[in-house]
């Protein structure tokens, strides 16, 4: 069963160091704001090589709003992972919530 999480549950288990946090929002999204410790895994290169791309069993998903992290999380259950979390809100709730967000620099051209 995929596990809701607030932003700050999800903190709490982020700041623990023992899972992976996957944002499944596309480039354009991540550089606007992401949680600091996750990686970037797009929902469509996700689904098409989730072997690849879920190389751990305990995962946090993360989007902007929570619809498409869900989507990823029961994708991942799916494939067998057995502890799965979908941060309820995504990064707009953890924003909301005082929590702080990565912004990527672009290099000038």
């Amino acid at each position: 069963m995929v596990a809701t999480l607030s932003p700050d549950e999800a903190a709490q288990l982020i700041s623990s160091g023992d899972v992976d946090v996957i944002d499944v929002r596309d480039e354009s999204e991540w550089c606007t704001g992401h949680i600091p410790e996750a990686r970037l895994v797009p929902l469509d290169q996700l689904r098409a090589d989730p072997e690849r791309a879920l190389t751990r069993d305990k995962i946090i998903f993360v989007c902007a709003k929570g619809v498409r992290s869900l989507t990823a999380a029961k994708l991942a259950e799916r494939l067998g992972k057995t502890t799965v979390y979908n941060l309820d809100g995504g990064t707009l709730a953890w924003s909301r919530a005082g929590l702080p967000l990565a912004v990527e620099q672009r290099a000038a051209a």
